[in-house]
């Protein structure tokens, strides 16, 4: 081991440092991470400039990509209602019911992107909560665990595969197939799904385990809102403080006033209320409806032109991070003057907010209350990415082509599978057929993809890249034998398992894959052994983000529509990952020996 470092590996380190700093820190979108670190490593020479995009132009992106396509053509068939309808129908225990949803939610994972079965599945699970009258909580965390490992099964599940796929077909001259990961991921996945069914939702804490039967179980979130002083409302020339009274008896907790667009400093408790004024509470979507009835409030933008129908309703959906709303206020996007909805309030985990909720930048996770007319509604659900927390099915569906839009990608999972047509090809060809039959009508086709995961990977393979050129991972590679000198390749392979989940933990699942793929090469090398099943782990672990909800996007979804906090996730996640290891090294171990 060398005891001085290049300029370059010093500069490599320290990128990756950043890279890793800032994904956790969360203030900056992953994708504006990993192209900042790309233009630092163009500009300090360690990726040459004539390799500086290769990554967006490297199949990897490429599948990535059409995955997502494909993925929205077969939940606009129908196939997906279907299914809904029957996992809904009849009563069943709650162990029933999440081994059904979880198993659902695995087998749609193999076939299509992990992140957009589980927002498929999201509403019917809420759904299928509310008729049981039970907490939704129970059952969203299992399911989106489901949906993760699901993901493993196939080369197109999840984006770890195709990373690592790619990536030894690069090493290699031939890269993974589509069911190569089947075996090792089938027993992950059905482990699994039938410990996050009998035992994990159990380990959750008792809070979250019992419910009221008969508490409304929609009332998922504590929502900031604001409501404006009517002209003429009973409380003009009250102070804020003396409308404590009324709103405890309403549930409501009043956190300041509003006027002309400034909040009053603190709680504004001796303020005059004035009419236009506005009130800025906090409650669930009924309890604000009824003090917003109460007290001859109204809701922002109700009496506007734009939000003059005769039939409103309030609408509760969360922001997953795909949406056109992530990073950005409603006010930028002109919510209310373009799309006729207006928001009404924000939950976001134990966050209360100083700034006016139309001008507060949301968040992925955020869940929202809006209002507006079912057809705007609707179509604002649909253009701007968001997922209702009711089942209402989707928006465009294609049921007469379900059976063909079955078919077709099947037929080109065969082809690929046989060898007879390369996988970015027929994944085309299945888009392209698609947008022909309108199964995906073309004006949604760039926002099936999720863009900042393409620039992320688009970014991060070329620095990937760089770490093996420049000998960095070797530097990793001789601190990971030095840590495990005298242990077995099966006790080596199982550290770098656990090395790579714990990355996966803190940080994106593809950059994970991206880093660590090219040390797992590496140190199969350095130990004299066979490379695939040190890549396999690799491919299984950078999956296997269970202990918080800022490693996988699925765990982010769920964390405002269950209710959860940070600390909830290790409880269930921490056993599901070390099973995971238990059972996944010696599968790897059969299926591709050592």
């Amino acid at each position: 081991m060398p005891t001085l470092m290049t300029t370059d590996q010093i500069t490599l380190f320290a990128l990756l440092l950043f890279v890793f700093v800032f994904l956790i820190w969360g203030r900056w979108r992953y994708d504006l991470v990993a192209f900042v670190a790309l233009l630092a490593a163009i500009l300090t020479g360690v990726v040459p400039s004539a390799q500086a995009f290769s990554g967006f132009g490297h199949p990897a992106t490429v599948i990535i990509a059409l995955v997502l396509i494909v993925s929205r053509g077969l939940s606009n068939s129908g196939a997906i209602e279907a299914l809904g309808r029957l996992v809904l129908s009849g009563g069943k225990s709650l162990a029933v019911h999440i081994s059904m949803m979880s198993s659902v939610a695995a087998v749609l994972s193999a076939v299509m992107n992990n992140v957009a079965a589980l927002a498929l599945l999201m509403p019917v699970d809420i759904q299928a909560a509310h008729k049981a009258k039970r907490s939704p909580a129970l059952s969203l965390m299992p399911l989106s665990f489901a949906s993760i490992l699901g993901g493993m099964v196939t080369l197109i599940g999840t984006p770890p595969n195709i990373v690592i796929a790619e990536f030894r077909g690069d090493a290699f001259g031939e890269s993974f197939r589509m069911f190569d990961f089947a075996p090792v991921g089938i027993a992950c996945a059905a482990v699994g799904v039938a410990y996050v069914a009998l035992i994990g939702w159990r380990l959750l804490p008792a809070d979250r385990r019992q419910s009221d039967a008969g508490k409304d179980l929609f009332e998922l979130a504590e929502y900031v809102a604001e409501l404006k002083v009517s002209e003429g409302a009973r409380i003009i020339g009250k102070r804020v403080g003396d409308l404590d009274s009324r709103a405890e008896e309403a549930d409501v907790e009043i956190l300041g006033l509003a006027r002309r667009g400034r909040r009053m400093p603190g709680l504004a408790r001796n303020t005059e209320i004035k009419a236009g004024d506005i009130l800025v509470v906090e409650a669930n979507p009924d309890r604000i409806e009824e003090l917003q009835g109460s007290m001859q409030l109204e809701f922002v933008g109700a009496g506007l032109d734009v939000l003059q129908e005769e039939e409103l309703q309030l609408s509760e959906v969360v922001v997953p991070e795909s949406s056109a709303l992530n990073g950005r206020s409603t006010s930028s996007v002109r919510l209310l003057y373009r799309y006729g909805v207006a928001l009404v309030g924000v939950s976001r985990q134990d966050q209360r907010f100083r700034q006016n909720i139309r001008k507060l930048p949301i968040e992925a996770g955020d869940v929202l209350l809006l209002l507006g007319s079912p057809e705007r509604l609707s179509d604002v659900i649909g253009r701007l990415g968001l997922l209702p927390l009711a089942y209402r099915g989707q928006k465009v569906i294609q049921r007469n082509k379900m059976w063909l839009a079955v078919g077709i990608f099947a037929s080109a999972i065969a082809a690929a599978s046989f060898g007879i047509v390369y996988l970015p090809v027929a994944l085309g060809c299945v888009a392209a057929a698609y947008v022909a039959l309108n199964v995906v009508p073309i004006r949604d086709v760039y926002d099936s993809v999720e863009w900042p995961v393409i620039v992320l990977l688009g970014c991060m393979i070329p620095i990937g890249a760089a770490l093996q050129a420049t000998g960095s991972t070797s530097l990793i590679v001789d601190g990971i034998v030095g840590v495990s000198s005298g242990f077995p390749p099966a006790a080596v392979l199982a550290l770098l398992i656990v090395v790579t989940m714990t990355l996966s933990d803190v940080m994106n699942n593809t950059a994970t894959a991206v880093i660590a793929a090219p040390i797992a090469v590496e140190l199969a090398d350095r130990l004299g052994v066979n490379a695939d099943p040190f890549l396999m782990g690799v491919a299984v672990a950078a999956s296997c983000a269970f202990l918080t909800p800022i490693g996988h996007k699925n765990n982010t979804l769920i964390m405002g529509p269950g209710g959860y906090r940070f600390g909830d996730y290790w409880r269930m996640g921490l056993p599901l990952e070390i099973l995971i290891v238990v059972v996944s090294v010696p599968m790897i171990m059969w299926v591709w020996p050592l």
